[in-house]
């Protein structure tokens, strides 16, 4: 029998990896071929979806992007000389993307299906809570702290130190929260695990949960994800068939809910997200007190983002040491980057912190789709700054791209080249903020406002003296902002407008810095 593999990840049904399932299924029956299709998570390698892979006892066999008028040929290949093939890309494991990947927590993706538990056993899956259930509480948190594990959601705060925190606080009820409300432009890490591999999500929240002595867990994720939604669902009603929230028989009980979003990228942040878990309108919250002591409800909570939480089963089934081996510095463990924008082959890339930026969008990416020459790359979001391709050599580290006024964030890279106008991109910054900002503190709400009315006059003037004295106004606003407002949606905006002004001064009709 013929056994292929396709994926069920929304991208790359966006692609038409339904159609291609069907037209093979359609042809294999019209030929009498018997076959089998295995609807598995994504690989990540987008740029190629629809991706089929021909299992064999060699390992699997790629072949992409197909379409469905593909298909005929592709099965006539396959009785034959299939490494012939137009769209032949030999071994999946081989090709150079992915054959240089580090990969930790997207080990199984395009391997395994992400409701199998069979599937997710045979790859590892509960390792790590068996090894948290031999250990107590504290030594569970040790491990983590350990690891050098820092929050992935973009922060970078030392999960253990929370983790502990929320241990020591006393509370008769404590709850562990998923932040997977991924909003920034050119992220899709969150939804490819949620939708591609669940049962890690799963199980890393049950280890927090057993740890910090939490019985209750929240999901919450972007109402723009319902297939994320929907695996989700499922995987925690499988989960709880088979035992596994009453943390494997440890005696401890711990459930898990999924809640929607409704569309507010405010409450990406961990306060507004808390606001709006307890049915109220998503507002920031002034800190203190932290979430780890006064959160849900009051309640003592630990908040993490999905790849943090996703990372602990790593930690605890091959030791902190282990983990502690990947990346540079302070900077441990690794980091799925985000390929997208104007990039020639988008897709998640997971490496260890210390490989540079010019690798991944050159070397990964292989620079524009377009052809064109790399004006930019927006790294960490739409708060993220503008990193010219002359810090491109800069490495992907929490302390490296600080220095140079830039943030990793969630890892998200949006590659931009020479057409692009930095002026339209520092005004759509502002924008941006204007239109999602909670509004409690002033400098966010007024002055994102205000930021927009500047750019204007800015780009509308040719007085060269006039512009100069808007940019500096620019400067005064945006440092006022980052520095005076309650959460990181105001803090955070200034990034692309300065460093739009820093290194494109020409788009805003400026002279270069001498």
């Amino acid at each position: 029998m013929l056994s292929l593999c396709i994926s069920c990840d929304s991208l790359a049904r966006a692609a038409g990896a339904d159609q291609v399932a069907e037209a093979l299924t359609h042809e294999a029956a019209q030929r009498n071929l018997p076959l089998r299709i295995k609807r598995t998570s994504s690989r990540g390698l987008y740029w190629l979806e629809p991706l089929v892979e021909l299992d064999t006892a060699q390992g699997r066999l790629g072949f992409g992007p197909v379409a469905p008028e593909d298909i005929p040929g592709l099965l006539d290949a396959l009785a034959g000389d299939h490494a012939g093939h137009a769209l032949a890309l030999g071994p999946v494991e081989d090709i150079p993307y992915l054959k240089t990947q580090q990969r930790l927590l997207f080990a199984r993706a395009g391997i395994t299906r992400p409701l199998s538990l069979d599937d997710y056993h045979a790859n590892g899956g509960f390792e790590g809570l068996r090894q948290a259930t031999l250990l107590d509480g504290d030594e569970v948190v040790a491990a983590v702290l350990d690891s050098g594990l820092r929050g992935r959601g973009g922060a970078a705060f030392p999960a253990g130190i929370k983790w502990r925190t929320v241990r020591q606080a006393s509370a008769a009820q404590k709850y562990v929260v998923c932040n997977a409300d991924e909003g920034d432009s050119g992220t899709f890490a969150d939804r490819m695990l949620m939708e591609g591999d669940p049962f890690l999500l799963i199980e890393g929240m049950i280890i927090a949960g057993l740890a910090v002595g939490a019985s209750k867990g929240y999901i919450y994720v972007r109402s723009e994800y319902p297939d994320a939604v929907r695996v989700l669902n499922e995987a925690i009603l499988l989960a709880r068939e088979a035992g596994y929230l009453d943390v494997a028989g440890s005696g401890v009980a711990f459930d898990l809910e999924v809640r929607v979003g409704a569309g507010a990228y405010i409450c990406g942040e961990e306060t507004a997200l808390l606001e709006s878990l307890e049915g109220k309108r998503g507002i920031v919250r002034a800190k203190p007190p932290l979430p780890a002591l006064e959160g849900l409800f009051g309640q003592p909570t630990l908040v993490h983002n999905v790849l943090t939480l996703a990372s602990v089963p790593i930690i605890l089934a091959k030791g902190a040491a282990y983990y502690r081996d990947f990346g540079m510095g302070r900077s441990l463990g690794t980091l799925p980057f985000q390929l997208a924008g104007n990039i020639r082959q988008g897709g998640l890339v997971e490496r260890a912190f210390g490989l540079t930026l010019r690798e991944l969008v050159e070397g990964y990416g292989g620079g524009t789709a377009s052809g064109r020459p790399i004006k930019a790359a927006q790294v960490g979001g739409p708060l993220g700054a503008w990193v010219p391709p002359g810090q491109f050599d800069t490495p992907l580290d929490y302390e490296a791209f600080a220095a140079i006024g830039a943030m990793l964030g969630h890892g998200g890279v949006v590659l931009a080249d020479d057409t692009l106008n930095m002026a339209g991109m520092a005004r759509f910054a502002l924008q941006f903020c204007a239109e999602e900002s909670c509004g409690k503190c002033t400098p966010c709400r007024i002055g994102s406002t205000r930021g927009m009315e500047v750019v204007d006059r800015l780009i509308a003037s040719t007085d060269p003296a006039y512009r100069e004295s808007q940019a500096g106004l620019l400067r005064d606003l945006c440092d006022t902002m980052q520095y005076g407002s309650l959460c990181a949606m105001g803090g955070m905006t200034p990034y692309p407008v300065v460093s739009a002004l820093k290194h494109f001064p020409a788009d805003f009709g400026l002279e270069a810095a001498q």
